[in-house]
């Protein structure tokens, strides 16, 4: 088979990208091909097991595919031939394109402990046959470990909680929640917001084996201890999938993932690759980074999709801001670019700025909540190196703001004259505006 277009994965990065690719391309033939036919929305796998009422509303089709004239093909990408711009599949066919994008992902780290294959273990795959297994396993136990203190490890250990008669542990290697994402003093509201919930969180531990008889029993720790369970769910992290592309010798030595220039073009001009396989590097040190998220997945796929042929889009976020964005048990924490320690440790100077509102006025409004910015800039030029915030709904879009402040290297002097809307059901009070105040701070200027 013949296609212009070829875009191996059918997360959101190879959607978003195959559809961009239609917007701009409208007349090339494009055909997605994917290795499983029933995948999920990956931000929202911990919400299959007591969020949402039915799992089956996490999965991901290819509906919006189909009404774009796009094919789609459930096979497995085995060898790329570069020489002759074909790409064989597990099934024997082969598929010759003229523009390539790997949209390949990546694939849980599996952990080298003792008894990790018995039963009652799950990883945090994205196939949906697999996952819906998990819940409902997980749906009839009880007592259920949860390794790995991230955003999937914290959320999935939120999401149990909820369920009924469940005891709750979650085990971090790191001395703290969230270590790589926020400073010291948010982590502790994870952990706090874990505990109220009756979840039991142990940081600086590390699982050395799983005990059972062919399904797991009770897992020790690198402290002795041993703990009674009845499942483990393991969400430590991610590893690109690159063997394929390494095969074809797209993987530059050093690097985890597949190299890609600010278009996402691989040393391959004809071969593009998007999402957790590609690598990344950050926003301001330009150092190679893991971050592996839907959302820089799909930003990716729209710089890489409108560009396959030629440079119509031009990208002027030259780096990777990572921002995140979580909830605990009421709390919404969001985190973008560098930390403080984080900017210490890469040798910058910085100057931080800290607020604590309410976001309603007044502050007793219904539904207002308490909300903690912290912000970071460089000392010498006042530009905003990152951000962190905690508090209500609200704070999902507060990250966003400081995120394209980032983006846009904004001073701290342009967040201290931010314009912004406000509302007494919708913000905080105009004067005490989170952002601003926040900088304020940082420039040593107390004001109300």
């Amino acid at each position: 088979m013949k296609t212009d277009i070829l875009v191996i994965g059918g997360g959101p990065a190879g959607m978003v990208c195959a559809l961009t690719a239609r917007k701009y391309y409208t007349e090339k033939s494009i055909t997605l091909m994917k290795d499983v036919e029933e995948g999920v929305v990956p931000c929202g796998i911990p919400y299959m097991l007591s969020a949402l009422k039915d799992p089956r509303d996490n999965a991901s089709g290819s509906g919006p595919l189909a009404k774009k004239n796009i094919s789609v093909i459930i096979d497995r990408a085995i060898k790329i031939d570069r020489a002759e711009k074909v790409v064989l599949t597990e099934a024997g066919d082969r598929y010759n394109y003229e523009k390539l994008v790997l949209a390949v992902g990546s694939s849980p780290i599996v952990p080298s402990i003792p008894g990790i294959d018995q039963e009652g273990i799950f990883l945090v795959k994205k196939e949906l046959p697999y996952l819906l297994k998990m819940v409902e396993e997980m749906k009839s136990l009880k007592r259920v470990l949860v390794v790995g203190g991230g955003f999937i490890g914290i959320e999935f250990a939120d999401e149990l909680s909820h369920l009924e008669d469940h005891q709750v542990y979650l085990v971090e290697l790191l001395p703290r929640l969230l270590a790589n994402s926020f400073d010291p003093e948010f982590s502790v509201l994870a952990r706090e917001k874990l505990q109220e919930e009756g979840v039991t969180v142990m940081t600086g531990v590390e699982v050395t084996e799983f005990l059972g008889n062919g399904r797991v029993e009770r897992v020790r720790f690198s402290n002795g201890e041993e703990l009674e369970v009845d499942g483990v769910i393991i969400g430590i992290g991610a590893r690109p999938n690159v063997d394929m592309a390494a095969a074809a010798d797209l993987v530059l030595k050093g690097q985890k993932g597949i190299w890609v220039d600010e278009y996402l073009r691989t040393i391959d001009p004809d071969i593009f690759a998007i999402g957790d396989c590609a690598t990344k590097r950050d926003f301001y040190t330009r150092k190679g980074i893991s971050v592996m998220l839907a959302s820089t997945a799909t930003a990716e796929a729209r710089v890489a999709g409108a560009n396959l042929f030629k440079l119509k889009l031009i990208r002027e976020n030259k780096g990777t801001i990572a921002i995140y964005s979580t909830y605990v048990n009421g709390l919404v924490l969001g985190s973008a670019g560098l930390t403080g320690i984080s900017a210490e440790k890469e040798g910058f100077e910085i100057v931080v700025g800290t607020a604590e509102v309410v976001d309603k006025h007044p502050a007793t409004m219904p539904f207002a909540s308490p909300v903690r910015v912290k912000l970071i800039f460089s000392r010498g030029s006042g530009i905003i190196l990152g951000g962190q915030v905690a508090g209500g709904i609200s704070c999902g879009e507060i990250i966003n703001i400081i995120g394209m402040a980032i983006q846009k290297r904004d001073s701290l002097t342009e967040l201290e004259t931010l314009q912004m809307a406000t509302h007494p059901r919708l913000t905080t009070v105009p004067t005490k505006y989170p952002l601003v105040m926040a900088a304020l701070a940082a420039s040593g200027e107390t004001i109300l």
